[in-house]
């Protein structure tokens, strides 16, 4: 490693050594190549971008779907006088103006955008420009259709990298198993060989694992947590409600808890994060929102009071204790009960064969290039957001669709200064054009309203040219502007010749990807249950092998131990009734199985959250949810047929 980086390692972050791993991947970035970093959480990914951003001379654009993790990295950056900023939902106008003013004036080492900014044609259009030394990755097992967090707008990164001209890419993971880290290397264009893998096993981490009942579970956290010295604490839940109530049974036992979600307002969860930041013995009792991307070294005790969806997921939560090197405590509360809420979840992203086939016959009766509202066309056909943009995604990968730019269809702008006065800075033909510009807009109360694609047919110019000068005006507070409704474009390139065995296709698709998601709940039921070294299975699942058992996990402290029975109760016989009258009354929103399967279970759709019986919404009645303990296909079978199905312990095959 050259004397400079050595230097700029010491003067920047004030370490004399690289960790493990680090100084390959920043060799192999300095030299010009792309690579990727598997280190486990805390292991010091970051640095591998942000010590070469110092050294490069363009701009490092770092990819995370973390808002915690912007704000955290951005704070530490800024405190060690490092110029760098985030692009994201939390900023106002006015803040996303002086963050793209510095990446435009080259002010900037890093910037740090969520994937879906690359669906905002304004910031494509702006970025294009800038030199990009090095476009980083994080999360990068979002890319793998086969991860257990799989994002689809992380298939198409590799096409905005080279779009913006991006000279390496890095691509960062925590938990890559070795089929996840081929995928990731191969949509990102990266050699094998540069792919930096660390070891799994952090020997300060003591994992502990307790079976219990629902009944036992609250008393079972109590006594481990009284049972302990008091210490920064996570304690990980599954669901929002269980966050609030949780957190105040465990304030009314005297300990010091908030809860954190994502269904809190923004402000809230800044301040939560920040008082948790601060604290020496605060207990957080959060769902996934909370934790990642959080550089606190102390953190003592991560509890699972539900059971994780993924041994990925577990071992991401579980990476946030213990930085620092000290012992830390991993102690996972095992009721197999958690199971009816989680494959609720599973069940409730796979859409029916009936509305499957309604998505491609409404897909290609459309014309060559047509534009969608991925929000209308998700409660036209009743299939969640995420997964309606992966089966559009697998319609582009099979090469029946062309995705396009998304683009805005309504711009509106609100004058700073009169027309008169704007106009008076330019002169001649620029000076015409923005009058001829400002005729195009509708006036409202207090904005004017651009269809920028109609104004550029009418003007005899392109749409960038129309949204470039929006922009310019708005950044030099001539106007304040602001983009509404999203359209998706697409070009079809050929037709099925069956489409309904198109449908069936994408189906099974979504039936593999269901598989693939109760495999990952099995993984954790049977790591728990393990008949041997729990540490060892666990750094064994991503690829590393230990030569002995760990000596500290609840296997090698006290051996193996059985799991209680998952309860898994029967539909009430008085059910069916009840559910005629309200299906009779809810407009046809309840009509198909599986929505109605999903509103018993309490799993929300993008039909049921837009359907209200008077003044309520559908899903605030009172049978919704009430079947959230039965598991999803015993509801579902019962919902098909008409009549009380009950499959006890089992599961019935679809």
């Amino acid at each position: 490693m050259s004397a400079d980086v050595q230097a700029a390692l010491k003067r920047h972050f004030g370490f004399e050594t690289f960790r493990p791993g680090q100084e390959a991947v920043v060799a192999h970035l300095m030299a010009g190549h792309s690579a990727a970093a598997v280190f486990p959480t805390g292991g010091g990914k970051s640095l591998c971008y942000q010590l070469p951003a110092l050294l490069l001379p363009g701009l490092t654009l770092v990819v995370s779907p973390l808002i915690a993790l912007m704000k955290d990295q951005i704070d530490a950056l800024t405190r060690r006088g490092i110029a760098a900023a985030r692009l994201d939902s939390t900023l106002d106008a006015a803040a996303h103006r002086t963050v793209m003013e510095q990446v435009r004036k080259g002010t900037l080492r890093l910037l740090y955008v969520a994937p879906e900014r690359f669906n905002n044609e304004r910031f494509r259009e702006a970025i294009t420009p800038v030199r990009i030394s090095l476009f980083a990755v994080d999360e990068a097992h979002c890319i793998s259709e086969w991860g257990h967090n799989f994002r689809p707008d992380y298939l198409k990164l590799a096409g905005f990298a080279r779009a913006c001209g991006a000279e390496r890419v890095l691509a960062l993971t925590a938990t890559a198993t070795e089929r996840v880290l081929a995928d990731i290397c191969d949509g990102l264009a990266i050699d094998a060989e540069r792919a930096v893998r660390t070891g799994f096993y952090r020997p300060n981490l003591s994992l502990t694992m307790t079976p219990v009942s629902a009944a036992e579970r609250d008393g079972s956290l109590l006594t481990a947590l009284r049972a302990n010295p008091p210490g920064p604490t996570i304690v990980y839940v599954t669901l929002q409600r269980t966050a609030e109530e949780l957190a105040e049974r465990l304030v009314a036992a005297g300990c010091e808890a908030r809860a954190y979600h994502a269904g809190m307002q923004d402000v809230l969860r800044a301040e939560i994060q920040d008082w948790f930041m601060a604290s020496d013995q605060a207990i957080v009792v959060a769902t996934i929102a909370f934790g990642m991307g959080i550089d606190k070294a102390n953190i003592r005790y991560v509890y699972h009071y539900n059971l994780p969806k993924s041994l990925e997921n577990y071992s991401q939560e579980i990476g946030r204790a213990g930085r620092d090197g000290e012992p830390a405590i991993c102690h996972l509360l095992v009721c197999p009960d958690d199971l009816n809420v989680l494959e609720n979840f599973v069940y409730g992203d796979t859409p029916h064969p009936h509305a499957v086939r309604g998505l491609i016959r409404d897909i290609f009766a459309r014309g060559s290039e047509f534009e969608l509202s991925l929000y209308e066309l998700a409660f036209e056909h009743d299939i969640r957001p995420l997964v309606l943009r992966t089966l559009l995604t697998y319609l582009e990968l099979k090469g029946f669709l062309a995705g396009g730019t998304p683009l805005y269809g309504q711009y509106r702008f609100q004058p700073l200064l009169t027309s008169r006065e704007i106009l008076a800075r330019f002169e001649g033909a620029r000076r015409t054009f923005l009058a001829d510009l400002f005729r195009q807009a509708r006036p409202a109360r207090s904005w004017f309203h651009i269809d920028p694609g109609a104004a550029a047919m009418v003007l005899g110019t392109d749409r960038e040219r129309i949204i470039r000068a929006l922009d310019w005006l708005g950044e030099h507070q001539m106007l304040r502007v602001e983009a509404r409704g999203l359209g998706h474009r697409y070009r079809r390139l050929q037709s099925p010749a069956d489409p309904a065995a198109l449908a069936d296709e994408l189906h099974q698709y979504g039936l593999k990807r269901e598989a693939a998601e109760l495999e990952r709940l099995r993984q954790v039921l049977e790591l728990a249950s393990r008949d041997g070294c729990q540490t060892a299975a666990l750094a064994a699942h991503f690829g590393e092998r230990l030569e002995q058992a760990c000596g500290h996990c609840s296997w090698c402290r006290s051996g193996g131990t059985e799991l209680p029975e998952r309860d898994s109760p029967g539909i009430p016989p008085g059910l069916r009734d009840q559910v005629d009258r309200l299906v009779s009354t809810a407009g046809g929103a309840l009509d198909e199985p599986g929505s109605l399967a999903r509103f018993l279970c309490g799993v929300s759709s993008p039909r049921l959250s837009r359907v209200k019986l008077g003044k309520q919404p559908l899903g605030k009645h009172p049978l919704a949810g009430t079947l959230t303990r039965v598991p999803f296909r015993t509801v579902l079978e019962w919902a098909s047929a008409g009549r009380p199905h009950n499959t006890g312990n089992g599961l019935v095959n679809r």
